[in-house]
């Protein structure tokens, strides 16, 4: 299991050589820094704590300052820990980069989705709406709420409410590129959050041994070019080769032969 924490920017495509169009979310990845290391012995449990996106001692606080101071680092604007990790790979104070992960990787993102305020059951649980003619005077209503039994509404009925700005994960995301000069990590499809949100990619917990050919991008527009086939050019002087305007015999000609032999064998 690894991770590392990143911030989403948004969303393109990228092209294969064989022309193959994929949507990826690019990823920003900073630098990140080993916070805090965590044992069995002291803490119950393996883990490490990752920092990212230095921020102003100013606009820090002492705890932070000196949390942060332990690790021979500048106060981080996210913490966030890293579980099932094997702790005796890390050390306190070191820096993790992009390329800890590489193409073709199957990764899990995790992310808080966009708020939508509050919403009704037709955006909120995706529920059928009524008939929408003038005299239904029920279009976008809950329904019924309970039963005649229990005289009351059932726990965990579908009902209106805040909707969005909750933690999602999506699972076996590939990764398609890692760009070290540029600090980016390009995952193919969406994941949650919006844009400049945090993000955690981590090691896929249900394909951990899984990892697909990573796709051989086109960087340049002259690379498909060179892969078509080169035409010669025809001169005068060029040999042309002689076709034979021999046409085979068609199925009637073949029968009627065939009728003409037997004929003359039967005689």
């Amino acid at each position: 299991m690894k991770g590392i924490l990143g911030k989403k920017i948004g969303m393109t495509q990228v092209f294969t050589k064989t022309g193959k169009l994929i949507p990826v979310t690019v990823i920003e990845v900073e630098p990140n820094v080993v916070t805090q290391i965590k044992t069995v012995e002291k803490d119950g449990y393996d883990a490490i704590q990752l920092g990212t996106d230095t921020i102003r001692e100013k606009v820090s606080n002492k705890p932070k300052m000196g949390h942060t101071a332990k690790a021979n680092t500048t106060p981080k604007r996210f913490l966030r820990e890293i579980r099932g990790v094997n702790v005796n790979d890390y050390t306190l104070g070191q820096t993790i980069s992009a390329d800890i992960f590489e193409a073709g990787e199957i990764v899990d993102v995790t992310g808080t989705s966009k708020g939508k305020g509050f919403q009704g059951v037709i955006k909120r649980h995706n529920q059928s709406t009524g008939p929408m003619g003038h005299g239904s005077q029920y279009h976008r209503g809950v329904g019924s709420l309970g039963t005649m039994l229990p005289m009351h509404v059932l726990k965990g009925k579908k009902m209106p409410g805040q909707m969005g700005n909750v933690q999602r994960t999506v699972q076996n995301l590939e990764i398609i590129s890692v760009d070290t000069e540029n600090n980016c990590i390009l995952v193919k499809g969406n994941v949650p959050g919006a844009k400049k949100s945090l993000v955690i990619i981590k090691t896929a917990v249900k394909n951990k041994d899984a990892k697909n050919e990573p796709a051989d991008l086109i960087t340049y527009v002259e690379e498909v070019v060179e892969d078509t086939p080169e035409v010669a050019e025809v001169t005068e002087d060029t040999p042309v080769e002689e076709v034979s305007t021999t046409e085979e015999p068609t199925q009637e000609q073949t029968t009627e032969e065939v009728q003409e032999e037997t004929a003359k064998e039967e005689e």
